[in-house]
C-alpha cells in the first residue's frame, strides 16, 4: 500500500475512534448533567416545603409544649406545703367497688403548675377511723407521680422524710388511686385538664373525662 494511503487509512481511523469517544463524552456529560438537575430541583422543593409556615393552631401549641417539657422540663420548687385537709375540705372520688378504703383531695390543697405538675393532698380512710393523709404530684405528660410529704406520727403535720422522686403510675391496683384522679379529673391529652377550681368543680360534681367525653 502507498504510504500516502496508509496515512489516509490512520487518520480516518483516528477520527472514527475520536468520535466514538466524544459521543460516550458527551452522553456521560448529558446524565449526569440530567442527575445534578434533578438532585438541585429536589433539594429546592425540600427547602420551599421546611420554609413555608402553616397558621398555628391549638394542636400546635399543646403539641410544641409537650415537645419542649420532653427536652427541657424542670420541676418546679416546693418549698411551702399546704396545711392539712380538714373534714369540710374533703372531696371524695372513686378508685374501685372492691377496695374497703375511702379515698379524698383537699380541694383547699390543689394546684396546677407551670410545669405540668398537679399538686393535692390526699387521704385514705378505713372504716375503723384510721387514715393516711399524703402530699403528692402527678405528671400529666408522663403518666408518673410522686410524693413530697406525709403526715407525721403526731397527725399534727407534714412530714417530708417520706418523699421520694416520679414513678410510674400503676393501673389495676386495687387502691390505686392516682390512676383515677389522673385518668378522671387531672389530666387529658397528657396537660392538665384546666385550673385547680376546674378540677374541683369536676370533682364535687363527678365529671369525669369519661362522661364530659361522652356528652
Amino acid at each position: 500500500m502507498p504510504f500516502c494511503l496508509f496515512r489516509a487509512a490512520i487518520h480516518s481511523v483516528r477520527a472514527h475512534v475520536f468520535g466514538i469517544t466524544q459521543l460516550k463524552f458527551e452522553a456521560k456529560f448529558k446524565t449526569s448533567f440530567v442527575v445534578i438537575a434533578a438532585s438541585a430541583a429536589m433539594f429546592a422543593a425540600l427547602a420551599g416545603c421546611s420554609s413555608s409556615k402553616q397558621p398555628s393552631n391549638k394542636d400546635d401549641s399543646a403539641f410544641a409544649y409537650l415537645l419542649d417539657q420532653k427536652l427541657n422540663w424542670v420541676e418546679n420548687k416546693v418549698d411551702t406545703l399546704p396545711a392539712l385537709p380538714q373534714a369540710a375540705d374533703l372531696l371524695q372520688f372513686t378508685v374501685s367497688q372492691n377496695t374497703p378504703l375511702t379515698f379524698s383531695v383537699g380541694q383547699k390543697s390543689i394546684d396546677v403548675g407551670s410545669d405540668g405538675v398537679v399538686r393535692y393532698a390526699v387521704v385514705a380512710s378505713s372504716t375503723s377511723g384510721a387514715r393516711n393523709v399524703n402530699y403528692e404530684g402527678i405528671r400529666c405528660d408522663t403518666y408518673e407521680w410522686r410524693s413530697y410529704a406525709s403526715i407525721n406520727e403526731d397527725g399534727n403535720g407534714w412530714d417530708r422524710d417520706t418523699a421520694f422522686g416520679f414513678r410510674r403510675i400503676e393501673n389495676g391496683e386495687l387502691n390505686g388511686y392516682q390512676a383515677a384522679l389522673y385518668q378522671d379529673y387531672f389530666c387529658a391529652n397528657k396537660l392538665p385538664v384546666g385550673t385547680a377550681k376546674v378540677i374541683v368543680n369536676n370533682i364535687r360534681y363527678k365529671r369525669t373525662q369519661t362522661s364530659i367525653n361522652t356528652r
